[in-house]
């Protein structure tokens, strides 16, 4: 016989993502509110759509993609995984790159580069000399 091996959930699988991104759910303000669009009399009837809060990085999603309110709140968890986590890249992106450019400023110049403004800085001296002249 073969094994089954069951497959976790929507919901497993989200609630897996959320603790290994450090979400907690007591920090999620969850509202509904009444979709807009098609979806004829249900829209206008149920509060379908999801307005999910993370308090503490001040990040808001709302889904209204389905009809169907339970469908709209995973959604609405996987749009605000997905936001915080690029947050966080852009957050970690950015202190590369500052860092990047303190270490390439701290580099010393080149032989070259060194040789390029040592006779910049000749040229620019003999310019200003040729333009002080006698002066009686």
């Amino acid at each position: 016989m073969n094994a089954h091996s069951v497959e976790p959930t929507p919901e497993d699988q989200i609630a897996r993502r959320m603790v290994a991104l450090g979400i907690i759910e007591a920090d999620l303000d969850e509202t509904f509110v009444r979709s807009g669009g098609n979806g004829g009399q249900n829209v206008n009837k149920v509060a379908t759509c999801v307005m999910l809060l993370h308090r503490p990085s001040g990040i808001q999603v709302k889904c209204q993609t389905t009809r169907h309110q339970a469908r709209n709140r995973l959604l609405a968890r996987v749009q605000l995984m997905d936001r915080i986590e690029a947050e966080r890249r852009a957050r970690i992106g950015a202190e590369r790159d500052r860092i990047e450019k303190a270490r390439r400023q701290k580099r010393p110049r080149s032989r070259a580069a060194k040789n390029r403004i040592l006779a910049n800085k000749a040229h620019q001296s003999e310019k200003k000399a040729s333009r002080r002249g006698g002066g009686d």
